[in-house]
């Protein structure tokens, strides 16, 4: 890219996912901003930026990643921050988005938080959010400002593609994240099939109802946007199980894998696991049937987009050959 095109922009981070945003800084060809972002003996944040931004066009990269309250925090605060020196627009860049399964009220007495939370990023002072792979459509609705939402499975159909695996069934973990696999599915002329599942708990726990789809004797791709507990997934791989699947492939945006979720994909035995790094990959969560690839260029080029006024929705358009934005993959496989 050309860094000379980057006078009138800035790209800061709070403390969630420094490496990412340095990452894209690096394919954007330009520095990262100066921005004390540190935490007092009582837990209060503080927030200095180090540089000048008036009327510059600021980007704040920050997922709201564990430990998430404080990672909110953080962006809502530096978001005030950048508005009081006077920048010219704040883009807040949330490439994964918390509490985005508090999107409804699906039971009595309980809030909508998704919403909560946009209503919270708007009244800090951002101008538009730029997100990666919500877990809802909905929740772009929720806000008053504009807002992008990137997808990163063009790039990992893209990915699958190229390993050229015969026999492939794409599978989507319920009805409602069959548009997502189906997508895939498409990328990789591959048919879908469906998990029908119920949640039995507020606490990460489904039950598996039915497979809907040909699967016996076929290599299955699992998809799903957020991978927490892992619950959904392994309960999922599970029940394919029973139907003479001969090998087990997983993929997912973000890579959360609370808990024991780690040693529990490594027991499963999937042949391997790809993800993103929306939110920080450290040692101890990977494995070496592990693979994450770096979101850093679709995110850049989206920034690009954004800051030179052309259309963040070109990247998405199917391109006839490779099935997926000509945005670059870089993998990185293994234990750390």
């Amino acid at each position: 890219m050309d860094g000379e095109l980057y006078q009138e922009s800035l790209i800061f981070t709070g403390n969630a996912h420094p490496d990412l945003a340095q990452s894209i800084c690096n394919y954007l060809e330009t520095p990262l901003g100066v921005c004390e972002v540190t935490e007092f003996s009582n837990e209060n944040i503080f927030v200095r930026v180090q540089e000048n931004v008036r009327q510059r066009d600021v980007f704040i990269v920050q997922p709201l990643s564990s430990p998430v309250n404080t990672s909110i925090m953080e962006l809502l605060i530096m978001i005030d921050a950048m508005k009081r020196a006077s920048a010219g627009r704040v883009t807040a860049v949330v490439p994964y988005y918390a509490y985005g399964r508090s999107d409804k009220k699906d039971q009595p007495r309980v809030p909508i938080t998704a919403r909560l939370l946009a209503n919270l990023i708007e009244t800090a002072g951002a101008d538009r959010v730029l997100t990666v792979d919500l877990h809802a459509g909905q929740i772009q609705g929720f806000f008053n400002i504009p807002l992008d939402e990137l997808t990163a499975l063009f790039m990992i159909s893209r990915y699958f593609k190229d390993k050229q695996l015969d026999d492939l069934v794409v599978i989507a973990t319920d009805v409602g994240a069959s548009k997502r696999a189906r997508n895939v599915a498409q990328s990789l002329n591959a048919p879908l099939a469906i998990i029908e599942k119920r949640r039995v708990a507020n606490d990460d726990q489904s039950q598996v109802l039915n497979v809907i789809g040909e699967v016996e004797g076929k290599r299955v791709l699992i998809v799903d946007e957020e991978v927490n507990t892992g619950g959904t997934i392994l309960n999922s791989a599970e029940a394919l199980k029973a139907r003479d699947v001969t090998e087990f492939y997983v993929a997912s945006t973000h890579a959360i894998f609370s808990g024991d979720a780690v040693q529990r994909f490594q027991d499963a035995g999937f042949a391997e696991v790809v993800v993103t790094d929306t939110v920080p990959m450290p040692p101890e969560k990977r494995w070496p049937q592990l693979t994450v690839l770096s979101i850093a260029p679709l995110i850049g080029e989206a920034i690009s987009r954004i800051h030179t006024g052309r259309s963040v929705g070109e990247l998405f358009r199917m391109d006839a050959e490779e099935g997926a934005p000509n945005v670059l993959i870089s993998a990185e496989r293994g234990a750390g």
